[in-house]
């Protein structure tokens, strides 16, 4: 039986990353990544440099990929500044225009194509606007805003019409996992708060805001849905939110963060990371000089954004008004048949461990 080929678009970010790792361990598999540019550690898989804002560039190396099976697109087009981004039209354009570049010579190519994962996430539901009703479902009519979601959803359901391939839409809450230098991990960001914080000698304190209930997804079980939802036909042309599969609170997990780190937890003390990080570039690379590190010395290349996705993350600026819950059901991608599930805090001491090994964090003494 042929093996069946994954292209992963977005291969060095965080879903993109963790999903090209899990399907070149797949005996039945082959992978592609395509990213601009190459990560570390992922041997065993092809991975192409491309800038999917290339369109002739993409017509060239997708337009003879005639044997890609199967399609997950975890690409993403961020503005400086991010959360400002989420609004304005030229990001959105700009983000419709990456899929159409990478899919159309690739469905003209690819005759097999069984397929396609689309990455969403809970701005669908408005997260970034206004409090939705708790937990937040599929079913629902579109929240009333413009967003680069609906532009890609839509051109691949238009796309698909009459076809033999189907896609699957994913709405990951937090997504925690390996990258550097994403938009989206707020690991990098807490790791070099952290650090800094202890070689100053002072405890870990939280910098965020109140107390508020959360969920975040393990990038690895996101993988593996990935595979699932590949053969699944109660995957096809649906749209499934998904977690760990548990809540949280960052100040109840943030023992657990900070014994992970080798830190003792000291009193919360509200923080921009946004704002106070990327001014101590020179005491985190000496850090990394001090401890031998493999992380970058610039913030940007090891950080992206993600200090202005952590103060979003925990909540930064809400002062005394206690953020809403931003819960969603994954009842509907149980019910599917995909169950798999992971231990919160189970998930923040895997990936810490993860970056102390990698070296992309001082080790705990």
């Amino acid at each position: 039986m042929p093996k069946k080929k994954m292209l992963v678009a977005g291969a060095s970010g965080l879903v993109g990353f963790a999903a090209v790792k899990h399907f070149a361990q797949l005996e039945d598999w082959d992978v592609v990544g395509v990213s601009r540019r190459i990560p570390d550690g992922l041997e065993g898989a092809s991975v192409i440099s491309v800038d999917l804002q290339d369109r002739d560039r993409c017509a060239e190396v997708f337009g003879h990929m005639s044997d890609v099976t199967h399609v997950v697109y975890a690409a993403l087009y961020e503005k400086p500044g991010l959360v400002q981004g989420w609004f304005e039209q030229d990001q959105m354009q700009t983000n419709l225009a990456m899929l159409d570049n990478l899919f159309d010579p690739l469905e003209a190519a690819a005759t097999g194509l069984q397929h396609v994962s689309l990455l969403q996430g809970t701005k669908a539901y408005g997260v970034h606007i206004e409090p939705f009703p708790v937990p937040a479902r599929e079913r629902w009519l579109r929240h009333p805003h413009e967003n680069f979601y609906w532009l890609q959803q839509d051109y691949l359901r238009d796309r698909q019409i009459g076809k033999p391939w189907h896609w699957t839409t994913w709405r990951p809450q937090l997504i925690l996992g390996e990258s550097l230098g994403s938009q989206m991990n707020v690991f990098p960001a807490l790791g070099v708060y952290a650090a800094l914080r202890r070689e100053a000698g002072l405890p870990l304190s939280f910098p965020g805001g109140p107390s508020f209930l959360f969920e975040a997804i393990d990038t690895d079980v996101h993988a593996r849905a990935f595979e699932w939802a590949a053969s699944a036909p109660t995957a096809q042309n649906e749209i499934f939110n998904i977690t760990n599969g548990d809540v949280f609170v960052w100040q109840n997990v943030w023992p657990t963060i900070a014994e992970a780190l080798g830190m003792p937890v000291g009193p919360p003390e509200p923080c921009s990371l946004g704002e106070a990080m990327p001014k101590r570039e020179a005491e985190w690379a000496a850090i990394v000089d001090k401890y031998g590190l493999r992380a970058p010395k610039s913030l940007t290349d090891y950080v992206g954004q993600s200090f202005i996705l952590a103060d979003f993350a925990f909540g930064f600026g809400a002062k005394d008004q206690v953020p809403p819950p931003m819960l969603v059901s994954t009842i509907k991608l149980r019910q599917a048949g995909f169950a798999d599930c992971m231990d919160t805090e189970d998930c923040f001491r895997k990936w810490i461990k993860r970056f102390q090994d990698l070296k992309w964090l001082p080790p705990v003494d």
